[in-house]
C-alpha cells in the first residue's frame, strides 16, 4: 500500500465515482427508452411525434409557456405554438394567461389533460373504426343487415376504483 493509495495493490477495485457515473448513465438510458416508447404510443394517439413530445412535457411540467416548452423539447418555437394551438382546439391541453405583477404581455401557460381523459376522447373513434372493420363483409356485399355494434370499449379511471 502506498501513502497516496489507501487500497492494497493486489485488490481489484473501482472508484465509487466511476460506478455511480455508469449507473446514472444506465438509468438515464432506461428512462430515455421508456420515454421514447411513451412518445411513440402517444404519437399514434395525438397524430404526430411533435404533439406527443409536447403532451409528455406538459404532463411533467404543467403551466408551461410555449417558450418554455420549446426550450424543454428542443423544438422550434413556431412548431410548438402551432402544435399547442391544435392541441388546445382539440381539447387535449388547457391554457390560461400567466399572472404577473409587472406590466407587459402575459403569455399563455398550458397544461395537458389527464391521460384518462385523453383515452376517453379517442375511445369512441376507435370503437367506430373497429365496428366498421367487423362489418366489412356487409359493406363489401352491399347487403343491408341489422347494424349491431359488437365492439364496445369502456374506460374506467383506476383512481375511481380505489374510492
Amino acid at each position: 500500500m502506498s501513502a497516496d493509495d489507501p487500497h492494497d495493490e493486489d485488490e481489484p477495485f473501482e472508484e465509487t465515482g466511476d460506478v455511480r457515473d455508469r449507473l446514472e448513465e444506465e438509468a438515464d438510458r432506461a428512462v430515455e427508452q421508456f420515454d421514447e416508447g411513451i412518445v411513440e404510443l402517444l404519437a399514434w394517439v395525438l397524430d404526430t411525434e411533435t404533439r406527443a413530445r409536447i403532451y409528455v412535457t406538459l404532463r411533467q411540467h404543467p403551466e408551461s409557456t410555449s417558450e418554455e416548452l420549446a426550450e424543454s423539447t428542443g423544438l422550434y418555437p413556431s412548431t410548438v405554438r402551432e402544435a399547442l394551438a391544435e392541441l388546445h382546439e382539440e381539447g387535449n391541453v388547457t391554457r390560461r394567461k400567466r399572472e404577473s405583477d409587472g406590466a407587459g404581455n402575459n403569455p399563455y401557460e398550458y397544461s395537458a389533460i389527464a391521460p384518462s381523459e385523453l383515452v376517453e376522447a379517442i375511445v369512441g373513434d376507435i370503437q367506430a373504426e373497429l365496428n366498421t372493420v367487423f362489418h366489412l363483409d356487409d359493406h363489401l356485399d352491399d347487403v343491408e343487415t341489422e347494424e349491431t355494434e359488437p365492439v364496445t370499449i369502456s374506460v374506467e379511471d383506476a383512481d375511481e376504483d380505489d374510492e
